[in-house]
């Protein structure tokens, strides 16, 4: 394995164990066990089955499909258990930001340097 790539593996095992990853492996954990959110999915995965149906038909859903489609991902979206997965996941994401600009940081000042890294 090359140094590089070690450095990668040990920076994925650093994530792994940060606060922000802990919390949305939990909130991933806890949205599993969620009723009200397995329920919710199954009902759009049902409405959208239902609206690919209607566009491979060359049809236009009709507007009550649509809006209990509507309905359904309002009532996903208030949802405590999808908030703090949503919650989560943004905070999160907002650690590999850093972590990148830090990269993108590094690449810069390696790109201006003279010394060749073999």
């Amino acid at each position: 394995m090359t140094r590089m790539t070690e450095m990668a593996k040990d920076l994925g095992k650093a994530l792994a164990r940060t606060e922000e990853y802990q919390a949305l492996k939990q909130a991933i954990s806890n949205s599993a066990d969620d009723r009200q959110l397995a329920e919710l999915r199954t009902e759009l995965e049902g409405l959208e089955s239902r609206i690919e149906a209607a566009l491979r038909a060359g049809e236009e859903p009709d507007d009550d499909l649509k809006s209990g489609y509507e309905e359904t991902v309002g009532r996903l979206q208030v949802s405590p258990g999808y908030q703090r997965l949503v919650s989560a996941q943004a905070n999160f994401d907002k650690v590999l930001l850093k972590v990148n600009q830090t990269i993108q940081a590094g690449i810069a000042e390696g790109a201006e340097s003279r010394i060749i890294m073999p």
